[in-house]
């Protein structure tokens, strides 16, 4: 299924997942060239949309918008209690050193804090941050543009900043390829795009509380 060239991956009376493409909005930004956007391309053929949640400009995947009211605040309050399971491709500079727990997942744990003067960027402040956590292991080794050493890495973010993940994985010293905020330049035009993909969502439904499973491969 698809509209307004947005492949949707599952729909209802009360929400939407569409699979948005890299380099195109979720909302709409300030500006008039700033106006296409996930919610102007949805409410052409389904009509109104509430947004739940967003995903960055560069980031591809999976993204949830509401139908109607209730929708929107049961869905809201869901990803606030932390009851979404969230799960990320990425790829990633260099080989990352895994320290793995007994279900083989290994942890990030850094405060992070809007960077007010370099907005939008967001930076880790172990004084004034807000507390992020992310886990992650490694799937595979790749080697991109320029003879660019890479890690194919899932990531899940078990808190929600902004920008947590791009941010957590320039702190471990990898960050990901194809990053105009955070990857210096060689490794920022090794990739044609951000290597980061939302490619797993399940959630509990609006209406029945039944555990919805989305999955869409990464592109790249």
């Amino acid at each position: 299924m698809s509209g307004a060239d947005l492949p949707l991956c599952y729909h209802d009376d009360d929400l939407v997942v569409v699979d948005k493409p890299a380099g195109l909005l979720s909302v709409p930004g300030r500006g008039p060239d700033k106006t296409d956007c996930v919610v102007a391309r949805l409410q052409r053929i389904l009509g109104p949309v509430l947004v739940v949640h967003r995903l960055d400009m560069g980031t591809s995947g999976l993204l949830v918008l509401a139908r109607n009211a209730s929708a929107q605040r049961v869905l809201s309050m869901a990803f606030a209690q932390r009851r979404v399971h969230k799960r990320y491709i990425a790829v990633v500079a260099g080989v990352p050193l895994a320290v793995p727990d007994d279900q083989g997942w290994s942890h990030i744990r850094l405060p992070l804090i809007v960077d007010w003067p370099r907005r939008p960027r967001s930076t880790v402040d172990v004084a004034h941050g807000k507390p992020s956590h992310t886990r992650w292991r490694c799937l595979a080794q790749e080697t991109w543009a320029h003879r660019v050493v890479a890690t194919r890495v899932a990531l899940e973010p078990l808190t929600g900043r902004s920008h947590q993940l791009r941010v957590h994985a320039l702190a471990m010293g990898h960050p990901i390829l194809g990053d105009e905020l955070y990857a210096p330049a060689a490794l920022r035009d090794a990739a044609p795009r951000l290597l980061l993909h939302a490619a797993e969502l399940t959630l509990p439904h609006p209406r029945t509380g039944a555990l919805l499973v989305v999955r869409s491969p990464a592109p790249f």
